[in-house]
């Protein structure tokens, strides 16, 4: 017949878990208190749902174990981690195709949630990976993710992701919840060899494989602003920004703040303004006129209070300066008010339709942009439009926290009698850039007053720490994304 139907699991070295020495060692270990985070684990264990989809499965089963809402709808009205969702910082197409990489795997826990720490094996040892491991396995609170490489346990295959799913102390064994279940069961596999397996170079980035840890925040990492990295040229933008912009600075007398200004922006990579995202606030339209929850409400005022404090700092009022002088050049950020709904609007039929792919199958149009109040909050702006999903039209409507900044200092060539109130506006995004970039990014800057200068404006120390809170979670997606910047391609 074709096909194949499983493989015979390579014992030695594994230990299937199923077995009669897998029970035993299960019964040991329940017994030592090691097994206690395998309890939610196997409550959402699941096969991943393509052949390299690995990492995506891996995640999902954590995810649902740790009791993280996706905050969008799987199927149905249920709001669901599944392996096909994860997809906002890598598309599935090319997922599917070519694998993902560690540094991706930890930035997708991190944007849907999770609190993350991540170690290839050069940044940790194995006594502190099995002191990792005997913390989560005796807790529900975090779960390992180990990243290695199937040789070493005489399986078929290279790269793979999977969940570890407890620990036997006396014979320092850990149970490894394969999630390619179609291939092999669950096992149990000696610690030091699975840090042997974890401790191969993935030829993708040419960096070794290692682990994460998974929990949970208290609170949502961010309530505006998120990387994303979806875009072909996301990669080209974050190397800019920590790489190339450094070595700019260094090879060129920058004089002042606004000259400074000029050098990173004008030379940026088109990309740059989709490299930040914001978050708005989507739900299908109400036909009854304009409602919010009191959720929705809540958000919009922590989302009003972020910008405000955005424009507080003194880095913010050197970029709106410099946008709105005569010497800068904004055609890079150039954006018409439809423009900006219907990608608005683009967002929001992602939302609903529980993913965020690409919209190829969605329509977007009748788009509308108009500035409301309701039920006692602040004016906020409405975004309205007509989606079709795989022929299925309804209506959305996002509502936009509001950017006081005034028409002359948005986005070039709006619409200027109608732009008034609508986030984002240029000078909110380019001061978060800033801020996120981390510190070293400026110490190529030559004349002293002007780092001591721009040092104070790009500090988060002083900063109110709801601001403080979004710019060091999109700080952490970027070291994220930069970890395995260089790949070529991608294990699976």
């Amino acid at each position: 017949m074709a096909g194949l139907y499983r493989r015979a699991l390579p014992s030695p070295p594994a230990i299937e878990f199923a077995s009669p020495e897998g029970k035993q060692l299960f019964t040991e270990a329940l017994g030592e208190g090691t097994m206690e985070g395998f309890f939610k684990l196997i409550s959402y264990y699941q096969t991943q749902s393509e052949p390299a989809y690995c990492g995506l499965a891996t995640l999902a089963v954590i995810l649902n174990a740790l009791a993280i809402d996706p905050g969008r709808t799987w199927k149905g009205p249920w709001r669901w981690f599944d392996d096909t969702m994860l997809d906002c910082c890598k598309p599935l197409s090319k997922i599917k195709a070519e694998g993902i990489t560690f540094g991706k795997v930890a930035c997708l826990a991190y944007c849907n949630g999770a609190k993350v720490e991540a170690f290839r094996t050069n940044e940790s040892s194995i006594d502190d990976f099995r002191r990792h491991v005997i913390s989560c396995a005796s807790s529900e609170d975090c779960h390992v993710i180990s990243s290695y490489h199937r040789g070493v346990f005489k399986q078929t295959g290279s790269g793979h992701f999977s969940p570890i799913g407890g620990y036997h102390a006396r014979k320092d064994l850990v149970l490894i919840l394969d999630v390619a279940r179609f291939k092999y069961p669950p096992h149990w596999v000696p610690l030091a060899l699975l840090w042997e397996a974890m401790d191969t170079i993935d030829k993708a980035t040419g960096h070794p494989r290692g682990f994460m840890i998974i929990s949970r925040f208290h609170k949502a990492p961010s309530v505006l602003y998120t990387v994303s990295c979806r875009h072909e040229g996301w990669s080209k933008v974050a190397k800019y920004l920590t790489e190339d912009v450094p070595h700019r600075l260094k090879m060129n007398d920058v004089k002042d703040v606004e000259n400074l200004l000029s050098l990173v922006f004008k030379s940026a990579p088109v990309d740059l303004k989709e490299f930040i995202k914001w978050v708005a606030e989507v739900r299908r339209q109400d036909v009854a006129g304009v409602s919010s929850s009191e959720e929705e409400k809540a958000r919009l005022i922590i989302k009003e209070e972020v910008l405000k404090q955005i424009k507080e700092t003194e880095i913010f009022e050197h970029i709106n300066r410099w946008l709105g002088s005569e010497i800068s050049v904004c055609q890079g950020y150039k954006q018409t008010l439809p423009e900006i709904a219907a990608n608005v609007c683009c967002q929001g039929a992602q939302l609903l339709a529980g993913q965020l792919s690409s919209l190829d199958e969605t329509c977007c149009k009748e788009t509308n942009v108009v500035l409301v109040q309701a039920g006692g909050v602040s004016p906020m702006t409405l975004v309205s439009g007509k989606i079709t999903t795989n022929g299925v039209e309804q209506g959305i409507d996002m509502l936009v926290p509001s950017s006081q900044t005034e028409p002359r200092n948005i986005l070039c060539d709006f619409d200027r009698s109608n732009c008034k109130g609508m986030h984002p506006s240029t000078a909110d995004v380019l001061t978060v850039i800033l801020l996120a970039l981390p510190q070293h990014t400026w110490s190529g800057i030559k004349e002293e007053k002007l780092l001591t200068q721009l040092n104070r404006c790009v500090s988060i120390e002083n900063i109110p720490s709801l601001l403080q809170q979004e710019v060091l979670h999109l700080r952490r997606q970027l070291h994220f994304l930069m970890i395995d910047l260089h790949e070529p391609s991608a294990s699976g």
